[in-house]
């Protein structure tokens, strides 16, 4: 058995935990993966993958060692070793991304090699072992997550709203990484001044480990760190669905696992404004709660499973809708064609009507309440607006570690638009209080936010602290703006499907066929709006997995016609 090992002794593991994070397979189960590669001899010193290459086999060893290796400058880490019966690779095998680590033979013997393509064959079509391999992977995954071993690292400071930005992208696509607080390690700002590193061009993002990237975009991390390298985005797709919040990703897991060539285009990490919340209570199986990066991260590996392909990073443009097929302008690339296209978009907070908000977005001001966040805030009072259960959980979840949680909506309470479990707990816990009727009317700060002021409306009396952050979770705002008039949208611009488009809507967008659209089917025939972007939305995961599930078996029938 191996466990992890690092410059510094980490905790003991349990045995059944170091099993399900490095297995060992019996004899039959490597013969069942031997049927789907071949051996291959092993050299001592033999490098079988190089830290960074985009080609990554898939290793079974069948006798002798593989050792798996971090370099860094002249010195080098052993993270992992692979023994007899044991397997290579994490999450980057299934998703084709470059490898994070050298892996390297330290005693001769042999393997079983496999590509990716047949080892994604092998996890979808033989159950125990795809079992046993994804949780390997996943597991394998969050522990370089836990001890920041990957091929990035960031130089920052936790007053840099581009800092924030940068550690929640890499957060939320589960990319691990390291972390150096210019605020505390004072040798590494005097060494960025040597290299003329202005305040403007931090954070500095080190790249695989040669590549320095200064202030930059997500798209550009995204671009160095390989995320979309093994992603063929001009042939036509069965299916293209845009936006990887839970009503995609649903779609995405049943479209793939169904059989249909799905694609996923996502602007910026998966799981939408759900993986914003520190924990999702009320989600049917999982009674104990899950936060929702995490069960976006176990949807995005589902899909990725079934032949899914996700591109990250790249937003939509614009829906090419004249013909058919269909084409997604993105971001920096070519138009995305598709028989079928399924808009999970979602929907923004509504910002605050405040002349200087955007001054303090990413310093002081937040739209979600991750462990991130909190460690920003920790042992100080923070307000958080908004009335929704988005709104209830961040109050409860940053009660644990805030001073105190202000917790503002306009409205005389909360009975009309939060569950009950979570007015209870906001209504017990000593930590948290409840203004109502009450909005923010101005904010004040440098670099940082530093004041609050707040309206009790009421009585009209303004109320000012030195509060410095501030979380808003209010309202919400569709992202349709790059539809362009191809589909129908109603008032407040969401987008309209089945029996709520008029004879009118289908008249204007010239509806060509005899049926009627199908049930979450807008104006445009094939294509298909999901989730909190659509209009009538159940503002709920669950309705939102379902509308991605449905709308797969409307796709189906018009991919028949």
């Amino acid at each position: 058995m191996t466990t992890p090992l690092t410059d510094t002794p980490a905790p003991p593991t349990p045995r059944s935990s170091a099993d399900r994070v490095f297995p060992t397979l019996k004899p039959e189960q490597i013969a069942r993966i031997g049927a789907h590669g071949h051996v291959r001899q092993i050299r001592r010193g033999e490098v079988l993958v190089e830290a960074g290459e985009q080609i990554v086999p898939f290793f079974v060893v069948t006798d002798g060692a593989i050792d798996l290796v971090k370099p860094s400058g002249t010195t080098e880490t052993i993270v992992a070793v692979h023994r007899r019966g044991q397997f290579s690779g994490e999450v980057n095998m299934i998703s084709g991304r470059r490898a994070l680590f050298r892996a390297r033979v330290s005693e001769p013997g042999a393997v079983i090699e496999l590509d990716r393509e047949h080892l994604l064959a092998l996890v979808q079509t033989d159950a125990e072992l795809g079992e046993i391999l994804m949780r390997a992977f996943i597991l394998r995954r969050l522990e370089l997550i836990a001890q920041g071993l990957g091929d990035a690292v960031l130089v920052g400071s936790n007053h840099c709203a581009g800092t924030l930005r940068i550690k929640e992208f890499l957060t939320r696509n589960g990319h691990p990484y390291s972390y150096i607080d210019l605020d505390r390690d004072v040798s590494v700002q005097e060494l960025l001044d040597r290299f003329h590193v202005a305040p403007a061009d931090v954070p500095v993002l080190i790249c695989r480990g040669d590549v320095v990237l200064r202030n930059p975009t997500n798209q550009q991390i995204a671009d160095c760190l390989g995320f979309n390298e093994a992603i063929d985005q001009t042939h036509i797709r069965d299916l293209v669905v845009v936006g990887a919040g839970p009503s995609g990703l649903a779609a995405a897991v049943y479209g793939a696992s169904e059989g249909l060539d799905v694609l996923v285009l996502e602007s910026n990490a998966p799981g939408g404004q759900a993986a914003s919340s520190s924990k999702i209570e009320n989600y049917l199986g999982f009674p104990m709660g899950i936060s929702g990066q995490e069960l976006a991260g176990r949807a995005y590996a589902q899909a990725e499973k079934f032949g899914a392909q996700i591109i990250i990073a790249k937003g939509a443009k614009q829906l090419a809708c004249a013909r058919k097929p269909y084409a997604i302008e993105i971001d920096n690339g070519p138009r995305v064609p598709a028989r079928t296209v399924v808009i999970a978009t979602g929907a923004e907070y509504r910002k605050l009507a405040l002349d200087n908000l955007s001054q303090f977005e990413g310093a002081g001001v937040y739209y979600g309440a991750t462990f991130v966040e909190s460690q920003l805030c920790k042992g100080e009072e923070v307000i958080v607006v908004g009335g929704g259960n988005s709104a209830g959980q961040a109050a409860v979840f940053l009660a644990q570690t805030a001073k105190r949680v202000h917790m503002l909506v306009r409205s005389d309470g909360l009975a009309d638009t939060m569950s009950r479990y979570l007015i209870r707990r906001i209504e017990d816990n000593p930590a948290i209080v409840l203004r109502t009727r009450a909005e923010i009317v101005e904010l004040e700060g440098g670099n940082h936010l530093e004041r609050i002021h707040w309206r009790d409306n009421r009585t009209g009396n303004v109320e000012a602290q030195d509060i410095s952050h501030l979380f808003v979770m209010a309202g919400a705002v569709p992202n349709t703006h790059w539809l362009e008039g191809c589909v129908a949208l109603d008032a407040n611009g969401f987008i309209k499907t089945g029996p709520d488009l008029t004879r009118d809507d289908l008249a204007a967008a010239q509806w060509p066929l005899a049926r009627a659209p199908h049930l979450l089917e807008t104006s445009r025939p094939g294509v298909f709006a999901v989730g909190d972007v659509r209009s009538g939305n159940i503002k709920r995961v669950a309705s939102a997995v379902g509308e991605g599930s449905i709308a797969i078996a409307s796709i189906h029938k018009v991919l028949a016609e």
